[in-house]
C-alpha cells in the first residue's frame, strides 16, 4: 500500500506525518506499505522547517534528509490512499485525480468527529508545532487502526 500525506509546503505537517507513519507502520510490524508526503505549493528540494526538524528531533524522528516535493498527478496516481492536511488540500488532491481515495486526515482517523483539518505550524512557536506533532501521532494511530481493521 503506497500512503501519501499531502499539506501546503511539505516542509512541517505533511514532513511530520510521513515520518509518524513510518514510524507507526515499523513498530506495529506493517512491512507491505510505502508511506511518503508533497505539497500542493512546495518549494521543490526544500528542507523540513526548523520547527519541524526540533520536535522530530524531540521524538526520535529524523527529518533531517526530508525535501519538499510539490504534489503531481503522477503522485496522486501512485498512491493507494492519500491523506490531505485540510480540505483545502483535499479539493487539489481532487482536481489532480484523487477521488475515491484521498481523505481529509482526521476526518478518516475519526470519523464523525469533524475536526476541521490539521491546522498549519509554519511560523509558528515551538509548542504548536509540538502540539501538532501530538495530534498528528494520535491521528495517525487511529489512521492505523482502521487500516488493520
Amino acid at each position: 500500500m503506497n500512503i501519501l500525506f499531502v499539506c501546503t509546503g511539505n516542509t512541517c505537517r505533511s514532513a511530520l506525518a510521513e515520518a509518524v507513519a513510518k514510524r507507526v507502520a515499523e513498530r506495529r510490524g506493517v512491512k507491505d506499505v510505502r508511506v511518503s508526503s508533497a505539497g500542493v505549493s512546495a518549494w521543490q528540494g526544500a528542507p523540513a522547517s526548523d520547527g519541524a526538524l526540533l520536535v522530530g528531533m524531540e521524538r526520535q524522528l529524523d527529518l533531517a534528509a526530508h525535501r519538499a516535493r510539490v504534489l503531481t498527478r503522477d503522485l496522486v496516481a501512485e498512491a493507494d490512499l492519500i491523506f490531505a492536511m485540510t480540505s483545502a488540500h483535499l479539493e487539489q488532491v481532487l482536481e489532480l485525480g484523487g477521488r475515491g481515495k484521498a481523505h481529509v486526515l482526521d476526518e478518516y482517523s475519526s470519523p464523525g468527529a469533524n475536526m476541521g483539518g490539521i491546522t498549519d505550524t509554519f511560523g509558528g512557536e515551538l509548542s504548536v508545532y509540538r502540539e501538532t506533532a501530538d495530534l498528528l501521532e494520535r491521528e495517525i494511530g487511529k489512521l492505523f487502526d482502521r487500516l488493520e481493521r
